[in-house]
């Protein structure tokens, strides 16, 4: 709990401020959940703190929810392609990766149960990034991810919105943004990519596919 609580505040995630008038705040609640390892074995307890989406209003809450969602045929692409160029497959994971998504709307949720301010026990938060939990947050953190590959030379499908293609120097690379799974003709440049992405967000390398 203490370390998603710490995550909040390393993506500035929320400002704790007074009640809004006339603004009812998203109920919050905590989620736990026990990570088992490959022989089945607890190692971890994690704590996820979740907004209470079904209380969230349409066109005061959120707007648009539509984001792209994983399809059968993208994943043969990718690894069609992968192979046919003979690229090694890696994959990353991002930690926390709801609470990177900025979002639009103005959303105001209730402290987390247990973690309530002592000196203002009855304000609210103010939301800077999605929270797992709210309608739009799939749809922040895919804008966040598609707005870093652009801008580092990617080029989205054209029918596939999730597989994105960046060509520089005769070599190319793809990713499948669902899984974040990548490959490329160079290993230079698929290091670099890595590189950046881990700079860009809280990362870890699961190695290769």
């Amino acid at each position: 709990m203490h370390e998603e609580l710490e995550n909040f505040e390393r993506n500035h995630v929320r400002d704790l401020v007074e009640p809004p008038p006339n603004r009812r705040p998203i109920g919050t609640k905590w989620v736990f959940k026990k990570k088992q390892g490959e022989d089945g074995m607890v190692v971890r307890n994690k704590g996820r703190l979740v907004a209470q989406g079904f209380c969230q209003k349409e066109g005061i809450d959120y707007e648009e929810t539509f984001t792209p969602v994983a399809r059968l045929e993208a994943i043969r692409i990718l690894l069609a392609f992968a192979a046919s160029k003979g690229f090694k497959l890696q994959q990353m994971d991002v930690k926390s990766a709801f609470l990177n998504g900025f979002i639009e709307e103005e959303v105001y949720v209730r402290q987390p149960p247990v973690f309530e301010s002592a000196r203002f026990p009855d304000w609210v938060y103010k939301l800077r990034k999605a929270l797992y939990g709210l309608k739009q947050a799939p749809r922040a953190w895919y804008a966040r991810l598609k707005s870093f590959l652009l801008k580092s030379g990617f080029v989205m499908g054209s029918v596939d919105k999730t597989l994105f293609l960046l060509s520089r120097g005769g070599d190319t690379m793809i990713i499948y943004v669902d899984d974040i799974i990548f490959g490329g003709s160079s290993h230079a440049l698929v290091s670099s990519f890595a590189e950046q992405m881990s700079r860009e967000f809280e990362m870890s390398l699961m190695g290769e596919l």
